[in-house]
């Protein structure tokens, strides 16, 4: 299984990026990770789709009182 790089927007957040690690360790496609949110109570909806090009979009969810940016292509 390939790793997935984590990168912080804030210097000093090495908990949340542990805890986003752990977390969604197991999502290697977009699939997973719309899979670990249908599966979360009450459901994580997605907040925003960006498109950056033709073949590459931006997906925006919350976790908890954060934002997470996932990259798709």
């Amino acid at each position: 299984m390939r790793e997935l790089p984590v990168r912080a927007a804030e210097p000093d957040a090495s908990a949340v990026l542990a805890t986003v690690e752990r977390t969604f360790a197991h999502c290697a496609t977009l699939a997973d990770l719309l899979g670990w949110a249908a599966r979360q109570v009450p459901r994580v909806a997605v907040s925003q789709i960006v498109t950056q090009d033709e073949y590459t979009h931006d997906v925006v969810l919350p976790f908890g009182e954060h934002y997470l940016s996932f990259d798709t292509t």
